[in-house]
């Protein structure tokens, strides 16, 4: 899929600053202290904070406001500046106090120091800067580092909300009422924590808490870091649980992560993608900059590099063998979850089949689909027969979105696979008696369902393929 956000507006506020860098040598030890001594060869400067999601923003080629507050100092010009370079549009009101400043001591690639310069500031007052942007945005992104410059969070979201825009937050406070009604917020695993009260450790401790979270302040959505295990993401519409694995190669420094994570989900979702596909999206960003060294962004050719072969590895992790069916069958039963199961050849999809197979995933959480291999097809068909190859006809399968997982089979029926994998529901288009279904009886004497669906009159691949051939000869 081509990724393309130069239509996206976003606007973000919160808390802006300053990410300044000296990078040295260290080779030896003060004889003042016991502390390295570090030549700094190099200073950078870069957008932190609640700038550091606007860059990641900007860096995808999305149009983005950030407003905020910075001192009357030099380093309010560096950030202008640095805005200015990364296409950021930066409105932000002056304070006495000086702009928030984080300066990092880096010796051989390996932070040994950190120093932060902020004051808290009683004069911050955003809501004229927001009421004048907000009917711009897509999406309004409120990156909160609790530094004072949401603290009328509630406000901005209500208002939001009046004006029809999707709310994302990524929070820092434990008075959890200011987030009412946002549509998303994105703690880490350790922010989790402290909103619920208590350590979770297992996918099941986080669905739990999560879902009451949700319910307590009228949440639509909650996406959860949690680091080397991935994301969760819990929807209020009863939409199954994604919990996602993390696409980091190797975890060279966190800073910034969750920045990327909310500025890429945010440009995602106003680009109309659906949320589950956002979130991956994410995921996949906050991989690749916790590589990097220091605050970073991505650009939006490696974002789609990234993608396209995420998408590539989807399908074939969700090509199963007889063994991860069962499995996956295992422990959706074990989380409480109904997993539903058809079979055919699915040579040529049509209109009929996708209606069937939509009324098949409505039955349960999960849809598995067993596929006849080329050899059982030439048997039941004839030796023209498959048009397509195995591999091709689940690849197209899992493009559907009803379709969560494929098998193969290569008997003339499923009977012993589907009496091996035993899933919830057994379905089957047409005609048929449900004793006449394969597999059916070891479903039901297991305690399932077989249920026979209706096909969708006018369509079958086998009409289809005669009108080809009979066009092709006229």
């Amino acid at each position: 899929m081509k990724l393309n956000f130069n239509k996206v507006n976003i606007l973000v506020i919160g808390d802006v600053m300053l990410d300044r860098y000296w990078y040295g040598d260290t080779s030896r030890i003060s004889p003042e202290a016991p502390v390295p001594v570090v030549n700094i060869k190099q200073i950078e400067n870069r957008l932190g904070g609640a700038a550091n999601v606007a860059k990641n923003i900007a860096s995808l080629g999305a149009k983005v406001t950030l407003i905020g507050a910075v001192g009357c100092d030099e380093n309010a010009e560096i950030l202008s500046v640095l805005a200015k370079e990364s296409k950021i549009n930066l409105d932000c009101q002056a304070i006495s106090a000086p702009t928030i400043t984080k300066l990092r001591v880096v010796g051989r690639q390996q932070q040994l120091l950190r120093l932060d310069f902020e004051e808290k500031s009683t004069e911050i007052n955003l809501t004229s800067l927001f009421d004048q942007h907000a009917p711009h945005a897509d999406v309004i992104i409120l990156s909160d580092y609790n530094k004072g410059t949401l603290d009328n969070m509630d406000y901005f979201i209500k208002q939001a909300k009046k004006l029809g825009k999707t709310v994302i937050v990524d929070p820092k406070r434990y008075n959890l009422d200011i987030y009412q009604h946002a549509d998303c917020l994105t703690p880490n695993r350790s922010e989790f924590e402290k909103m619920v009260g208590q350590v979770c450790v297992t996918d099941e401790d986080f669905e739990v808490r999560g879902f009451e979270l949700i319910k307590q302040i009228g949440l639509k959505n909650l996406l959860i870091t949690r680091g080397a295990q991935g994301m969760t993401l819990l929807q209020s519409e009863g939409k199954k649980v994604l919990h996602i694995p993390t696409k980091a190669r190797e975890i060279f420094d966190i800073t910034g992560a969750g920045d990327t994570v909310i500025g890429v989900l945010g440009i995602a979702l106003a680009n109309h993608h659906q949320w589950e596909d956002a979130v991956k999206l994410a995921n996949i960003a906050a991989g690749a900059v916790v590589g990097k060294l220091g605050t970073s962004a991505i650009e939006l050719d490696e974002l789609e590099k990234l993608w396209q072969q995420n998408e590539c590895t989807e399908l074939e992790d969700n090509i199963l063998s007889e063994q991860e069916a069962l499995e996956k069958i295992q422990l959706a039963k074990l989380q409480g979850k109904r997993v539903v199961m058809t079979n055919g050849c699915f040579d040529l999809l049509h209109p009929g089949h996708i209606h069937y197979l939509e009324q098949a995933k409505r039955l349960g959480h999960y849809l598995l689909i067993a596929v006849n291999s080329n050899e059982s097809i030439q048997r039941l068909k004839g030796p023209t027969r498959p048009i397509h190859s195995l591999e091709h006809r689940m690849k197209v399968l899992l493009g559907l979105k009803a379709v969560d997982w494929v098998v193969a089979f290569t008997e003339d029926t499923p009977e012993r696979l589907i009496s091996s994998l035993l899933p919830d529901v057994l379905v089957k288009g047409g005609d048929y008696k449900i004793h006449e279904i394969a597999g059916a009886e070891a479903i039901l004497r297991n305690g399932g369902e077989v249920k026979v669906l209706d096909f969708v009159d006018g369509f079958s691949t086998t009409n289809s393929i005669n009108q080809i051939q009979e066009k092709a000869l006229s």
